[in-house]
């Protein structure tokens, strides 16, 4: 096992012909320099554990067959591009993640955002949104707005969307326990202000295996919480056909201390579980699967990161071709966003920050991405101010349209390295896939453990590699700067919470009884059977039933889930 990284899924050896001329090199002209001066440490390994070769030659990519490994852009395997053209054509959806206080607030966080040239709208929910609680509940005190926008019924969507072009705009909501009640909620909003279904864009992360391994806000058990997963699925195959139904996300994973091979193993295995639960309700592989999405984290080993997202793309591609059968091409495209890496943020120092999530920022545009949001320098202290919200577009701005970087797709393409750490990657993650399905697949391997207990352990050894100091962390620890000061950071106003809950209340206090409770009543009925659960959840919130109370009658029905401790 290395210290520093965890177990190595793959060597940098693995597949490598022979080299006379590499062979020559290492003895004579690298054996002169070592003499002189040895090399920095022993291995140099990336965060997976791969150990990375003193040089990379075309030996280490004689294997590689072009058709059947890279193909062309816009073309199976999709290893070089989702799209023929990539950047040349259109730039990824520029999109800030943002949410807090209260709607109103949160409302004008993203017509500034709009007006400072971001192309796409991403909301944060506040945690009582987010585990199905209404801003008056006893669970909620003192969290209402703090981490996200709070959300409780048809009024605060409204709010939160108002005078926004959603017929033109996409909306990415990150959002899983409850996503079926929030989509409701965006579509019955979007009806109000006369957006067709049909014209409605964005993405439900409504990805609930993540939960499970690495974030924790679940409110149901397993089952049903896939049961809601699918319906989603089932009923944007046939309402939303410009939604895409679910973010698989790797990115939680990653910042709980996954490896990037472990991320994009786990995130490919929740994607198959998913695939699975949707053909099992009857639905056809290729009615669905190009709706589905990811969502991975890019962190500041940039070549790495850049072969994370060919693998993924290549891996994904072959598992709906050869695992599942799709025989449209669009259902085997890998379409993601990406997140610059949150938790590499320090608090000391944060101007480094704006470096850190720079060359993030470019390894997910190196590596292909169709979506992007750049975290801002003050996020390891407070959410965002505006200021430091749109230095963090102006990153995505400068790498589009100064960079040289969006003029052909994947330039990086060809690299001996990267070719050969592609490769590595792939290697690790479908040993990774091997385990799980050995284990019973992805539900089975979660109820056991094992992906938290892989991700806990590469999180420690990552921190042990940083308090020895072996890992280095500018501004931390190394590299310390004897002065700093800090900005002014975003303050939530105390106020807001006050205003929440008397806005739930007054909804409750003028709408329609007679309605409500019928609707309610309705959606208990479904719950108990089998049909789809979203048309009676969009006629609840039009009756304007809150969060809350959608998800306490699914509570009824379906009970709670407690994470298992285990000593």
């Amino acid at each position: 096992m290395s210290e520093d990284h965890g177990t190595p899924k793959a060597g940098a050896n693995d597949g490598s012909a022979a080299d006379p001329g590499r062979e020559r090199w290492r003895s004579t002209t690298r054996a002169k320099a070592l003499a002189r001066s040895p090399e920095r440490q022993e291995r140099f390994l990336t965060t997976s554990g791969v150990e990375v070769k003193d040089l990379y030659t075309p030996a280490d990519v004689a294997g590689l067959d072009q058709d059947r490994d890279l193909g062309r852009p816009g073309e199976y395997p999709y290893t070089r591009g989702v799209q023929p053209t990539m950047y040349r054509g259109r730039l990824w959806t520029m999109r800030q993640y943002a949410g807090f206080s209260t709607a109103e607030e949160t409302n004008r966080r993203f017509r500034y955002l709009l007006e400072q040239g971001q192309t796409g709208l991403s909301v944060a929910f506040d945690l009582p949104t987010q585990l199905g609680y209404d801003s008056d509940a006893p669970q909620s005190e003192g969290e209402v707005g703090r981490v996200g926008v709070p959300v409780n019924s048809l009024a605060d969507m409204e709010v939160l969307l108002d005078g926004l072009p959603l017929g033109t705009v996409s909306t990415s909501m990150t959002i899983n326990a409850s996503a079926a009640v929030l989509l409701a909620l965006y579509v019955a909003a979007a009806e109000k202000q006369g957006v067709a279904r049909g014209q409605v864009s964005g993405t439900t992360q409504n990805d609930i295996l993540k939960e499970y391994i690495a974030r924790g806000t679940y409110i149901f058990p397993p089952r049903p919480s896939m049961r809601l997963v699918t319906d989603i699925f089932e009923f944007c195959s046939k309402e939303l056909p410009r939604w895409n139904t679910i973010s698989i996300s790797g990115y939680h994973m990653r910042e709980a201390g996954a490896t990037a091979a472990q991320e994009l193993a786990f995130t490919l295995a929740d994607g198959i579980a998913y695939v699975e639960a949707a053909l099992s309700r009857g639905l056809d592989i290729d009615e669905f699967a190009d709706r589905l999405s990811f969502f991975f984290a890019s962190w500041s080993e940039l070549f790495e990161e850049v072969a994370k997202f060919r693998a993924a793309r290549r891996m994904w591609a072959r598992i709906v071709k050869e695992r599942f059968g799709a025989t449209n091409t669009r259902s085997m495209a890998c379409r993601y966003h990406v997140q610059t890496a949150g938790s590499s943020l320090t608090a000391q120092s944060i101007d480094n920050n704006v470096v850190r999530t720079t060359v993030q920022a470019l390894a997910a545009v190196l590596g292909g991405a169709q979506s992007l949001h750049t975290n801002s320098r003050d996020e390891a202290l407070a959410l965002p101010t505006a200021e430091a919200a749109r230095l963090a577009l102006r990153t995505q701005q400068i790498l589009a349209y100064e960079s040289g970087v969006t003029e052909t797709p994947d330039p990086l393409a060809g690299s001996y390295y990267v070719e050969s750490l592609t490769n590595d990657l792939e290697k690790a993650a479908n040993d990774y896939l091997a385990e799980i399905d050995a284990l019973g697949g992805t539900l089975a391997a979660i109820e056991a453990g094992y992906q938290q207990r892989q991700i806990q352990e590469s999180s420690y050894q990552v921190q042990r590699a940083v308090e020895s100091g072996r890992k280095v962390v500018v501004g931390v620890n190394k590299f310390r700067d004897e002065e700093t000061s800090t900005p002014p950071l975003q303050r939530i106003d105390p106020e807001g919470e006050l205003r929440q809950v008397a806005r739930v209340q007054k909804v409750r206090a003028e709408r329609d009884a007679v309605a409500w409770k019928a609707a309610l009543r309705r959606l208990e009925e479904c719950a108990r059977g089998e049909e789809n659960l979203l048309p009676p959840m969009i006629e609840a919130v039009k009756a304007y039933a809150t969060v809350g109370e959608i998800c306490d009658r699914l509570r009824e029905v379906w009970g709670e889930h407690h994470e298992l401790i285990t000593v």
